[in-house]
């Protein structure tokens, strides 16, 4: 599980900060690296609710770093539309991402 964590990372690792509306003060790559803890509960059809850990993050990062992260290039193993709904389901009263 390390691998391919550390493979994702360093994939990310040359990408920039693309904020809309409001703006995300982490880069592409730092913010996906502090959501790492909610890499189980976005993996296409788990059935794995976020932990308080990814909970936690998600809250701290915020909604403009989330909207960087779901509008931004494609994310192996990762499916945006439950990432999008990580916000519901950890309780923050984020805005919807905009495309």
């Amino acid at each position: 599980m390390a691998l391919p964590i550390l493979m994702f990372a360093l994939v990310m690792a040359g990408l920039v900060d693309q904020g809309q509306g409001s703006t995300c003060a982490s880069t592409f790559f730092s913010a996906l690296v502090q959501l790492i803890p909610c890499r189980a509960a976005v993996i296409p059809f788990s059935p794995i609710p976020p932990s308080e850990t990814c909970c936690g993050a998600l809250k701290a990062l915020g909604q403009p770093c989330l909207c960087v992260l779901v509008n931004g290039p494609p994310i192996s193993g990762v499916d945006r539309s439950m990432a999008m709904q990580l916000p519901e389901k950890c309780g923050a009263n984020f805005e919807p991402c905009t495309f």
